[in-house]
């Protein structure tokens, strides 16, 4: 073989070497992405699925459905409203205190979550209007139709009563400042879920704020299961995923913690 067929002969190999290294560089991501896309959507599915436990033998009042280590507890049905409304209630849990201790301001747009009839409701909307509103969510349709009684009779015209369901408030994006659960959360069905679409819901630096009996207490006059100790609302509500960080535990009521997290930057 003279010297120029040994040249064109190299320069072949030389070219047919580039074509399949750059076909395999091309062919390889798509390669290497599929397994990793489908490994990441099986984990998805695994995690939605270990979020919850169950059990046969469990607290009467709770549902035999656990949550990071605590078991959730029953709704309370429209049936107990007048418990919501008993007169006691104020010189028992002192809530009119809680305007002053979240620092509720003129214009703020707030959720009160699981409003019930809407005590809570109308506690706060006195404190944001003439401009602010209170997203009075509950999952009950009866409980609605007496907060809209109560509504009428009162006459107030800042809260506007949200039918909301076991997984989402039913709130728009970045709509509220502020949503608050009041003896509420504990009982959330679906609470990662429920989280997560709340805190979609907040603005940037937005608040959640959740009122529960205290369960280091023993005094507090209250089943087990419908108490929240602060370790344990910490350790739901401030997982990474839900972009929500503690922020303050205030302490001014007589029977439950106020424990206020904060929205966070989506990381």
């Amino acid at each position: 073989m003279d010297a120029w067929q040994k040249f064109l002969a190299w320069n072949c190999f030389i070219r047919f070497s580039f074509y399949v290294l750059v076909s395999c560089w091309l062919t390889l991501p798509l390669i290497a992405d599929e397994p990793a896309t489908a490994t990441q959507k099986q984990s998805q599915q695994d995690s939605k699925k270990t979020l919850y436990t169950y059990q046969r033998d469990h607290d009467p009042n709770g549902i035999g459905k656990f949550y990071r280590g605590r078991e959730i507890a029953r709704v309370m049905g429209y049936q107990g409203a007048p418990w919501l409304e008993r007169k006691a209630r104020e010189q028992e849990e002192r809530l009119s205190l809680l305007p002053k201790a979240l620092k509720l301001k003129p214009g703020m747009a707030i959720a009160d979550i699981g409003a019930g009839s809407g005590v809570i409701s109308v506690i706060l909307a006195d404190h944001v209007s003439p401009d602010g509103k209170v997203y009075a969510v509950d999952v009950q349709k009866e409980m609605l139709e007496l907060l809209n009684k109560k509504l009428e009779k009162q006459g107030v015209k800042n809260i506007h009563p949200v039918l909301g369901t076991q997984k989402s408030p039913g709130l728009k994006p970045e709509s509220i400042d502020l949503a608050i659960m009041v003896d509420v959360y504990h009982e959330f069905e679906f609470p990662f879920e429920m989280m997560q679409e709340i805190s979609k819901a907040l603005k940037p630096k937005g608040r959640v704020v959740l009122v529960e009996y205290r369960k280091e207490d023993p005094a507090v006059p209250i089943k087990l299961v419908h108490k929240m100790s602060e370790a344990q609302a910490k350790k739901e509500v401030s997982r990474p995923e839900l972009n929500l960080k503690w922020k303050e535990t205030i302490g001014i009521l007589p029977r439950q913690h106020i424990l206020v997290f904060e929205k966070t930057a989506a990381k």
